[in-house]
């Protein structure tokens, strides 16, 4: 046997070698640093966003004492659980109560300073709780935004004056605001709520969700199983993925012009949100589904053929629950988008103002994000921290959503 010669190892072999290794680590620390850049951006978007938002979790209140007895309402649990209750008790008097109560008890400067609307919510307790009338119950009613402002050190001189007196007597203070994610939209900022825009928002994935899911996989399914390779299957590749990249509005256009002209009394409903984001969405999942069932090795539809299996079988049988996965990835990112899309939304009228939660897929309603940017464009001072409030939700929801996904992901998940 001979001997093996070791490679001499010259000075430019050497040099290159070297030089080699510095690309390896100048590659390494790039993308280190990349990941690094990542993060800290999302660091800072997520502690700007909660130092911004927790404000708009809270509201300045004041505590004021009404006493029902001196009152002279009236009401029982049979005529309060029937509808137009609220109306009954204005009829009789509430607000005037309310102010009456608040203006003793505040001064006449504070008692002129609650909310407007801060009688419903004392409606709304006398409903729950009929025997309220028959006692002294003391309530923490919204103060006006100009006292707000006041009390955070905004606004004019007067209102932070008397922010600060009555503060300093324990009736006006910052309090948590559950209220927040039950109410809808307002026009007073101590009194909106997320729950009208985040209802909607479900819906409208619901709707999105229901349509382009089933179709897009579907669509997937018949073009790399099913569809001949010919001129008119490459038209239809190309312009799917030409829908993928289409500019959101442009979808909105579509629904503007075809939804509502076959459904113009659900302007700004669940629905026909729902049904222009899925046009939307559906390219993204065909995408991602033709490249899951391109995945699968062409092993596991011999072997299903090879035992009998029609082709049907398996394609519902072995290739669809293999490339479901591959699938649910796509579907994750086509929700996520639609989820956070403006304009499509609003050239379809669902930048109206609603009050009131939808009830349905066809009742008004608005979503999050166009709700952000209705809020955003106040001139309110505080609507900001509502706005940064709004988006705190609208990134739970978006990761509560996303992680439904990625579990379902993983349950469906096969290994071969």
């Amino acid at each position: 046997m001979s001997e093996r010669i070791a490679p001499t190892r010259t000075p430019a072999f050497e040099a290159r070698l070297k030089k080699r290794y510095a690309a390896e680590r100048r590659f390494r620390l790039a993308g280190l640093g990349a990941i690094l850049f990542s993060v800290a951006v999302l660091a800072f978007l997520l502690i700007t966003m909660t130092i911004n938002g927790i404000g708009g979790f809270q509201r300045a209140e004041m505590n004021v004492a009404i006493d029902f007895t001196e009152a002279g309402l009236s009401g029982d649990q049979s005529t309060l659980s029937q509808a137009g209750a609220v109306q009954v008790l204005e009829a009789q008097g509430l607000p005037a109560t309310v102010e009456y109560f608040a203006g003793e008890q505040l001064g006449e400067a504070g008692g002129a300073q609650i909310s407007s609307s801060a009688w419903r919510q004392v409606a709304d307790a006398i409903i729950d709780d009929p025997s309220i009338l028959q006692r002294e119950e003391t309530f923490s009613l919204a103060a006006s935004p100009g006292l707000a402002a006041g009390l955070a050190g905004e606004g004019s001189d007067e209102m932070q004056a008397l922010a600060a007196e009555l503060s300093a007597q324990g009736k006006l203070e910052t309090k948590l605001d559950l209220g927040f994610l039950e109410r809808a939209d307002a026009t007073d900022p101590q009194e909106v709520g997320i729950w009208g825009a985040l209802k909607g928002s479900m819906l409208t994935m619901i709707v999105t969700l229901l349509l382009a899911f089933p179709i897009g996989v579907m669509a997937a399914l018949y073009l790399e199983e099913y569809a001949p390779k010919n001129r008119w299957t490459d038209v239809i590749e190309v312009s799917i993925n030409n829908l993928a990249a289409v500019p959101s509005i442009i979808f909105g256009l579509l629904g503007l012009a075809v939804f509502l002209w076959l459904f113009p009394n659900m302007r700004s409903a669940p629905l026909i949100g729902g049904m222009t984001l899925a046009l939307m969405t559906m390219p993204v999942i065909v995408i991602s589904g033709r490249n899951a069932i391109k995945a699968v090795p062409p092993s596991i539809r011999d072997g299903a053929l090879a035992i009998g299996a029609s082709k049907v079988q398996v394609v519902f049988h072995h290739v669809l629950p293999l490339a479901l996965p591959g699938i649910l990835t796509g579907t994750i990112i086509g929700m996520a988008r639609a989820l956070g899309e403006t304009a499509p939304l609003l050239m379809i009228g669902m930048r109206a103002f609603v009050a009131t939660p939808p009830d349905g897929f066809t009742a008004p309603a608005t979503v999050l994000p166009v709700q952000i940017f209705l809020w955003s464009d106040e001139i309110d001072r505080g609507f900001v921290e509502r706005t940064s409030a709004a988006i705190i939700v609208l990134l739970v929801f978006l990761l509560l959503m996303n992680g439904l996904a990625i579990y379902l992901r993983n349950r469906f998940e096969k290994k071969w």
